[in-house]
């Protein structure tokens, strides 16, 4: 009997691209992706109510129970057990190592294969960074499906103690950069987005724009961060501290200005 493939992706974007570079070499594998953030917020545990909960009362945003409606079949299907399973990373994602690292944390002792695309050469790229940045028919051309590697014992307790540690930490925010995977307070993207204020009216969107390009970092070494959502939520929380002065409804960040005071 043969065993059904799944692939488990961390990002839907990422698994669109999969999705179709599988369609294309017509391949019949499975794709499932989550679609919940697990780079903000609580995750000890990372339980539905709680997370809405808090992005209703830290960043005021409403109507994601969405989110975590998706999710609940995405962790139905991602931890069967009839399935090879094979999971896409890379440590340079934020959002997509936290996703792997609650997967694994979930998946327990289950035997599962990982394509970590961190530092892996795909085609004519040196590193491929992350499944984000593959165009569908790099992922075909090249076969990167054909790369997953088994999880042994000793990676995964790895994994497992980084994910013990940030969990037992359960802060507001998880980031990503050289030295790793780390916890970091609801105010680390703060300076960086006043540095990209000026004393004029400006767009809330072009200093979110600026700040996702600062902290993603140079294209030969970037790094994937949260996105929009709380960057806008940290506008209008220095709009509220008195850092910064706004017009309009913050809320639509294409129609409103901020400026520094």
């Amino acid at each position: 009997m043969t065993t059904s493939i799944l692939h488990i992706v961390f990002s839907p974007s990422a698994a669109g691209s999969l999705k179709k570079a599988l369609h294309d070499a017509r391949r019949t594998d499975g794709v499932v992706s989550n679609f919940d953030d697990l780079a903000l917020g609580p995750i000890n545990p990372p339980d539905p109510q709680t997370r809405l909960h808090w992005l209703e009362e830290e960043l005021r945003y409403t109507g994601w129970e969405w989110v975590f409606a998706e999710d609940e079949a995405f962790w139905k299907a991602a931890l069967a057990e009839d399935v090879r399973r094979i999971a896409w990373m890379s440590r340079r994602s934020a959002p997509e190592y936290c996703g792997f690292l609650e997967w694994l944390w979930r998946l327990g002792d289950l035997p599962c294969e990982v394509i970590d695309l961190t530092d892996m050469p795909v085609g004519s790229r040196h590193r491929a960074f992350s499944l984000v940045l593959l165009h569908p028919e790099e992922i075909a051309d090249n076969g990167v499906w054909d790369r997953a590697q088994p999880l042994d014992a000793a990676a995964r307790e790895r994994y497992h103690g980084l994910w013990r540690g940030l969990r037992a930490e359960n802060a507001p925010v998880r980031v990503v950069d050289a030295e790793g995977l780390r916890s970091a307070p609801i105010t680390f993207f703060d300076q960086r987005l006043l540095s990209s204020a000026k004393a004029w009216w400006q767009k809330p969107t072009r200093i979110i724009g600026e700040t996702l390009a600062e902290l993603h970092g140079p294209p030969t070494e970037p790094y994937f961060q949260a996105g929009e959502m709380i960057l806008g939520a940290r506008i209008i929380a220095l709009v509220e501290a008195g850092v910064l002065e706004g017009r309009g409804d913050l809320w639509n960040i294409q129609q409103s200005d901020v400026r520094l005071i």
